[in-house]
């Protein structure tokens, strides 16, 4: 890979300045008030997410079993944190530290116990579930797939709950993994082509340049190109999947030089800073080689996703502790990058259902756990702050249907029953099946280059010099966002 290529090819976001010129065709909305979060505000304090994400880190360690989890309030810019049997102590010591009191019902440990009924019950292909902050239940997704006796099982674990304490919706699409996408990385197999994305540039344990990618995307291919039948550049050195979904890709030539950008389009790239821990609330931006940029906002942490299994037939690959948000994705779109617009890398892509035109929810690889586990560190060896991974596993959580905005948590539609998330599942847990990779070949002619329904495909318009979507100088040629085909 020539140098400058890979520098381009690294996974950050130089200052996005205006969103509004960055981002034409971003989706994110802001959050209405949330009218169980009135009242005195007080000394709540002017927040940046990433702020946010440290004072609910910093509260749940006080409050102990107090605390119910935590949300940002993008439209006012503050954390909203959630008590239990709150007394004045308690809800000092939120409004001291800036945040807004919200007391609820269900506490963490209760709907941890949920999740666990659900995992031991209802670990049905096409199914996921998180805790929702906002809402304060455990939102139990089911994709199209799950019908007859696995909808009514599901159903039926979802109401043994009790009311209160979850919410069950349906998903119009199917639950799978993105494989194909932005600054385009290849592989070939016994299968056929396989395309992915490069996530995020980072340096190696042992000082090697190397890259992150979607877990399934490093299971499924060893060595991998920068063109769709050219020589390797890299080879996978660690990959997680299913449980997790997270590679770590090491370049061949060990003087590679990279740097820590993404590109978002339009000539313009973000410069990566740090790693950072995903905040139910905040507003995020991916960037893929088939949808291009798109931003929603974050939904759920902690989230567990059952996917079916590529495999087994009719076994179940479930992928634990991702991150849920609103914002759209295609095939293509696997293991690119998730980034805030100050700089902070968040996740990788994994899977989701939907599309950029009807919408649906995505899940990402948390970055911080990422990097923990492979002792990798950003770009050229600056340490992300990942001090905060795995915290508030559940707690800070929430997931949304596909059908769900920003400003409607719960989502529009759907059986209002009740269910219930998984957020004992932890960001760097190991355990668990993942998704599947949903392979198939694309059409070639467009950057999308996806097989239907499989969320993959060999488009040739990834590889092409001026293109959209890749070449030199291109819109999303070395974007961060790069997933995998296959």
């Amino acid at each position: 890979m020539p140098k400058r290529k890979a520098a381009i090819a690294v996974g950050g976001v130089a200052a996005l300045g205006a969103a509004a010129l960055l981002l034409p065709n971003a989706n994110a909305s802001q959050d209405k008030n949330d009218t169980n979060a009135a009242g005195a505000l007080g000394s709540a304090r002017t927040l940046k997410a990433s702020q946010a994400s440290g004072l609910s880190a910093q509260l749940q360690k006080i409050l102990g079993q107090a605390f119910a989890g935590a949300y940002f309030d993008s439209g006012k810019q503050q954390l909203v944190v959630n008590v239990v049997n709150g007394d004045n102590n308690v809800i000092a010591q939120v409004k001291n530290a800036g945040a807004v009191v919200r007391q609820v019902q269900n506490s963490t440990s209760a709907l941890k116990a949920a999740a666990g009924t659900l995992k031991t019950k209802a670990t049905i292909p096409g199914t996921s579930w998180a805790v929702d902050p906002r809402t304060n239940k455990v939102l139990v997704t089911a994709d199209s797939t799950v019908t007859g006796a696995k909808w009514n099982r599901l159903q039926s674990t979802v109401q043994s709950l009790g009311s209160g304490m979850a919410t069950l919706k349906r998903s119009s699409g199917t639950f799978k993994t993105f494989v194909a996408g932005g600054d385009a990385i290849f592989a070939q197999t016994q299968q056929g082509g396989v395309r992915c994305s490069l996530g995020f540039n980072v340096t190696a344990a042992d000082g090697s340049p190397a890259f992150l990618t979607a877990g399934h995307c490093g299971v499924a291919a060893k060595d991998w190109s920068d063109s769709q039948n050219g020589q390797p550049i890299a080879t996978v050195d660690q990959a997680k999947f299913p449980g997790n979904d997270f590679s770590l890709v090491k370049y061949n030539d060990k003087t590679t030089q990279t740097s820590s950008t993404v590109n978002a389009g339009n000539g313009q790239t973000v410069q990566i800073t740090q790693a950072a821990d995903a905040t139910v609330g905040e507003t995020v931006f991916r960037m893929g080689s088939t949808t291009g940029l798109h931003n929603g906002q974050v939904t759920g942490l902690d989230a567990t996703v059952n996917f079916a299994s590529e495999t087994v037939p009719g076994g179940t690959d479930t992928v634990n502790g991702l991150i849920q948000t609103n914002v759209c994705a295609e095939a293509g779109d696997s293991g690119g990058s998730l980034f805030t617009q100050d700089g902070g890398a968040v996740g990788l892509t994994s899977g989701g259902s939907g599309d950029c035109t009807s919408g649906g929810e995505t899940f990402f690889q948390p970055v911080t756990a990422a990097l923990q586990a492979t002792g990798a560190t950003l770009g050229n060896g600056n340490a992300g702050n990942g001090g905060n991974a795995g915290n508030g596993a559940g707690d800070q959580s929430g997931s949304a249907a596909p059908s769900a905005s920003a400003s409607d948590p719960a989502g529009a539609g759907g059986d209002q029953i009740g269910g219930s998330a998984d957020p004992s599942a932890s960001a760097t847990d190991p355990s668990g099946n993942g998704a599947g990779d949903q392979s198939g070949t694309g059409s070639g002619s467009a950057p999308s280059g996806a097989g239907t329904g499989d969320q993959s495909g060999n488009g040739s318009a990834q590889s092409g010099n001026g293109s959209a979507q890749s070449g030199n100088g291109s819109a999303q040629d070395g974007s961060s966002s790069l997933t995998g085909t296959r």
